[in-house]
């Protein structure tokens, strides 16, 4: 646990799926999210049935990660339509018809997803006190700042990094060194907001960054991992703030 003589806090990062923005119903928004990418390049001439090309975006997906896991990487999704695109002999499709898939996959995945309901006024408390920024894992940096616009959040934070964009995904420290770079802070005066052990709270303290854990699920070595703060709500993160 870290002392309240510590450095003072001047900025908070954020994580952005289920800490700012909960994903409705587990993962039931992948197969109709790859069908509205699949509508969209069927009637750009890929002229392939869903399962056949659901089978190959699963199969270059898991061959982009194979190689990705290892250095923290985090290829756009655009890599995962093109190489599904590619294994199905549709070679050199047009980068306008890659990201118009990715777009609808982002457009399918947005209907399940909905805003914490202590997110904004939590956010609200915070604007002006401390600098503010997302570093997010995603691998559609479009759509979090799609979805920041639509909840009306576009203009609450200094800085948003998203792996997706950079090609480094949390615990990797470079991510959250970039948030740290363009907010001109140090990571000793951050503390970090997420809902997962490994990538927000060991993530952040290997950055040097502090910690508060929103507990939304039991996580294996949630105690181990020893966040500054554990909270169990966003209501209660401007004292959590305070005590680290």
């Amino acid at each position: 646990m870290y002392s309240n003589d510590s450095m003072p806090i001047e900025a908070v990062l954020f994580d952005m799926f289920d800490t700012l923005m909960l994903i409705e119903k587990d993962h039931a928004f992948y197969s109709p999210s790859l069908k509205k990418a699949h509508s969209f390049l069927v009637k750009n001439g890929v002229n392939v049935e869903f399962r056949v090309f659901r089978d190959a975006y699963i199969k270059a997906r898991n061959a982009l990660y194979v190689e990705a896991d290892a250095k923290l990487e985090e290829p756009h999704f655009n890599c995962r339509i093109s190489n599904a695109l590619e294994s199905l002999g549709y070679v050199n499709v047009e980068s306008k018809v890659v990201a118009g898939a990715t777009n609808e996959f982002c457009e399918g995945f947005m209907e399940y997803v909905r805003i914490d309901s202590h997110a904004k006024s939590a956010l609200k408390k915070l604007r002006g006190k401390y600098k503010l920024g997302i570093v997010s894992n995603f691998a559609i940096p479009e759509c979090v700042y799609k979805l920041l616009e639509k909840h009306g959040l576009d203009t609450t934070f200094d800085v948003v990094v998203v792996s997706g964009a950079v090609n480094k995904r949390k615990p990797a420290p470079e991510i959250f060194q970039k948030a740290l770079k363009k907010l001109r802070v140090s990571a000793e005066k951050t503390v970090f907001v997420g809902d997962t052990v490994d990538a927000d709270v060991i993530g952040a303290k290997t950055a040097g960054m502090k910690s508060i854990f929103i507990e939304r699920r039991i996580q294996k070595d949630s105690e181990n991992a020893c966040p500054s703060q554990t909270i169990k709500s966003l209501n209660e993160l401007l004292k959590a703030i305070k005590n680290c």
